[in-house]
């Protein structure tokens, strides 16, 4: 599997031969590739009822444009879309300290403009819950992160352990 400069994945002809070989009821065309031309003329050729593979189809814009797009396009329901994450996060607070701990915290987020990153973490988080579905402990920078901590993306008290949330959001 590859990916281009967008981050669009594609694969190459070992990749689908080892993909076929592993099952060869897999379906093909949720693939995409860059040449699909010889693999979709035999197909045609040998009247194969055989799916067709997909021609990885490029942006026409600049890769800036593409992230600005995809960032503002967030698979949530629209009741997280327009929740008031900020309140969300205040409220969860039991004390002053963690209150201005989030404050700080969302401030560092809003002039980042990730306000909507935490709504969709939010969601994410809601719904491995209903789920049942364990979510680990935490890793790397993101354990300095209070915010986090309370929305439950991980189980590190950053406050406990006097991590700098900068090593996070730098």
């Amino acid at each position: 599997m590859n990916t281009d400069e967008y981050g669009l994945v594609y694969y190459n002809e070992l990749e689908l031969f080892k993909a076929l070989y592993k099952d060869p009821n897999i379906d093909l065309g949720k693939f995409s590739v860059l040449d699909p031309d010889r693999f979709n003329s035999s197909v045609k050729m040998l009247y194969s009822d055989a799916p067709t593979l997909k021609r990885i189809e490029k942006p026409t814009v600049s890769v800036d444009e593409f992230d600005k797009a995809n960032q503002s396009n967030w698979n949530m329901p629209k009741e997280y879309q327009e929740l008031d994450i900020a309140k969300v996060i205040l409220d969860s607070c039991n004390n002053d300290d963690e209150l201005q701990r989030c404050g700080k915290e969302l401030l560092l987020f809003q002039e980042r403009k990730l306000l909507n990153l935490l709504r969709f973490l939010k969601y994410f988080v809601d719904t491995m819950r209903t789920n049942n579905v364990v979510i680990g402990l935490g890793r790397g920078s993101s354990v300095s992160s209070f915010v986090l901590y309370k929305l439950g993306i991980h189980k590190v008290n950053s406050m406990f352990y006097n991590l700098d949330v900068e090593e996070f959001l730098r």
